[in-house]
């Protein structure tokens, strides 16, 4: 603002010139701040889309030690997890015979396996070693593996029960994130860029905003406490945010936080800079998504992080517009027409971009079109397409047969848009809930890494031991691969090996297949088919020499899939 003005006799005069440079002042000062949340804005996406991705999501056991279902003589040293990828652990924790349990704090991280140090000599009986670690896409993932010492006993209680009332939690706060980030943001964004001199809306942006303030640290809590598998009473402990800090979520939960302080900004602060923030929250909505969850841990990282990115800032444009646009619509439709205007010519390219994006996503999780059916990410993934279906029907509806009415003037055509955009809104919350459903359920492509893992077991005799993994470890098709040892971990040469395969449960009498030496210290057996999942018999019976021989078994499971 330009102003001059004369002081009373005997006081100083402000000149028009010095009033000039005031507001060149507040003008530069505005496009400085404007400068700095764009230039925020872009480095946390450039971080999040450069960030170093892990190749899998939700890590997959691949092996103990020892072994599940090994019987020792003795007390181990130390145990060992292995992993389809990168872990970070939680909680691991030792069961004894007796039902007590034993903390185990001491472990190392060696690429994907970890090396867990045993604190005591452990009993005779069976025990188990519980496990729950955190995968690359953020998620915990938890399991167990049952060894003997000397003779089995009854197996401890070690399952894991399903807290209801916790994951009712993480998932109506991953919905009130959504709803922030989403309706909140997006609606600063179309309040700022889209409305002209229209203000309608603005109680409601600010509302969703607050509702995602609030649940962004709450679900970094929850996650700290699904990842402990600890009870909504100990939200508050250290130990459960030290948790959570330690995934990957905690991008998600401090870039969304930067855009839902940007969007704030543009709803509060001067016309100059609201533009600036606006859209720059915008670009952190999808840097926030990016960051962490199932489809941005996916390979390839360089096409699916951008994807993500794209998407989710597509969503916030789209959504975010229709309250701020419907209230409008519905109280100053005047004033309105030109919010209308803006906003069908800027959405159908929108649109596209979101499908585009959706669609290639989904092909990369699902993979192949049966895990639609056969998986529960698949089904919330075809609900959530059928209300996507009915949503852009809609929107064409709107788009193409009302709205060039209501920009008219028909008032009654109004109504109708505005009855059609509060259904639009209603659809998109229920969207929001189902896809906060799939942080339950991992994706076909992670199930199909999981069951393309081996399974391996240690058979560890005085006379001989022997590494077998068997791959992929479900029935099927199969190779099975064999490591020979002495009892005391020498080499032993072996002049042949023969895997012997029984269940007797299932009625199924030993399968022998010959193993054959390739030339690089492991034995192998081609062409194996094992019919049924299940626990199997693994005997290898090793001919040593022309006048000895040697037989060791042990139990192997064979998983369905």
């Amino acid at each position: 603002m330009i102003f001059c003005w004369r002081a009373p006799s005997g006081r100083a005069t402000i000149s028009c010139h010095e009033g000039m440079n005031a507001a060149q002042s507040s003008t530069t000062i505005r496009m400085r701040t404007g400068l700095l949340a764009w230039l925020v804005a872009a480095l946390m996406a450039i971080g999040v889309l450069a960030m170093p991705g892990r190749a899998f999501a939700h890590a997959a056991l691949v092996a103990t030690d020892p072994a599940d279902g090994a019987v020792l003589a003795q007390s181990p040293a130390r145990f060992s997890l292995t992993f389809s990828e990168p872990v970070s652990p939680l909680v691991l924790t030792l069961v004894r015979p007796d039902g007590s349990q034993l903390a185990l704090t001491s472990f190392r991280l060696n690429d994907q396996t970890v090396e867990i140090d045993n604190p005591e000599t452990l009993k005779s009986g069976t025990h188990v070693l519980s496990w729950r670690v955190v995968s690359a896409d953020g998620h915990p993932v938890g399991g167990s593996a049952l060894f003997s010492i000397g003779a089995p006993s009854a197996a401890p209680v070690a399952g894991e029960a399903v807290d209801w009332t916790l994951r009712a939690a993480i998932w109506a706060a991953r919905l009130f994130l959504y709803a922030g980030l989403f309706l909140g943001v997006g609606g600063a964004f179309a309040l700022a860029l889209l409305t002209g001199d229209v203000r309608r809306g603005r109680r409601f942006v600010a509302a969703a905003l607050l509702l995602g303030l609030v649940a962004a640290p709450v679900s970094l809590g929850l996650q700290g406490l699904d990842g402990l598998g600890a009870p909504l009473a100990r939200f508050a402990t250290p130990a459960v945010w030290k948790a959570a800090l330690e995934t990957s979520f905690v991008w998600t939960v401090v870039v969304g936080l930067i855009a839902l302080g940007l969007a704030l900004l543009s709803l509060a602060g001067p016309p100059g800079l609201r533009k600036l923030s606006a859209s720059a929250a915008l670009l952190c909505v999808g840097g926030a998504l990016a960051a962490s969850g199932h489809a941005s841990a996916a390979e390839p990282q360089w096409l699916t992080r951008p994807l993500v990115f794209l998407h989710g800032a597509a969503i916030a444009f789209w959504v975010g517009a229709l309250a701020p646009l419907g209230l409008a619509l519905r109280r100053e439709p005047a004033e309105a027409k030109v919010f209308l205007r803006r906003f069908s010519r800027a959405i159908p390219p929108v649109v596209i971009l979101l499908a585009a994006s959706g669609i290639v996503l989904a092909t990369i999780q699902v993979q192949v079109p049966a895990a639609l059916i056969n998986t529960a990410y698949g089904r919330l993934l075809l609900l959530k397409l059928a209300l996507l279906l009915f949503l852009f029907t809609l929107a064409a509806v709107n788009r193409w047969t009302l709205t060039a009415p209501a920009e008219a003037g028909d008032t009654e055509v109004q109504r109708r848009l505005v009855r059609s955009i509060g259904i639009e809104v209603v659809i998109v919350l229920a969207i929001f809930g189902v896809a906060a459903g799939w942080r339950f359920t991992p994706p076909p492509r992670a199930l199909a890494i999981a069951a393309a893992q081996p399974v391996s077991i240690h058979i560890h005799t005085l006379e001989a031991m022997a590494d077998l993994s068997i791959t992929p470890g479900h029935a099927g098709a199969v190779v099975a691969s064999m490591v020979i040892m002495t009892g005391d971990f020498g080499p032993l040469d072996a002049k042949q090996v023969t895997l012997v395969l029984s269940k007797p449960d299932s009625g199924i009498e030993p399968i022998k297949r010959p193993a054959r030496k390739p030339g690089d210290g492991t034995w192998r057996v081609d062409n194996l088919v094992i019919p049924l999942p299940g626990r199997w018999n693994a005997r290898l019976d090793i001919l040593v020499s022309d006048f000895e021989a040697v037989k060791i078994e042990a139990p192997i499971d064979i998983r369905s899939d």
